[in-house]
């Protein structure tokens, strides 16, 4: 498996919480871990996901949760 760790902008605590919910129901992602403290996302892959296009998916996924959040990947 394979784990990424992104940076990200997010306003508050609860958003991040949002963004994390919205990135764990992304398909290809076995688990996403956020910290508002630290504006990281920790993103642990499903075996053969191709993370580019999952993380794409769980930016779309996370804007609809928190329009304002930026991922850098």
């Amino acid at each position: 498996m394979m784990t990424k760790t992104y940076k990200i902008e997010v306003d508050c605590a609860n958003c991040a919480e949002k963004m994390q919910d919205a990135a764990n129901r992304t398909q290809g992602v076995t688990e996403a871990v956020v910290s508002f403290m630290t504006q990281k996302m920790k993103v642990e892959f499903a075996e053969g996901a191709d993370e580019k296009a999952v993380m794409k998916q769980v930016l779309k996924a996370c804007r609809k949760a928190e329009p304002d959040c930026e991922i850098e990947f």
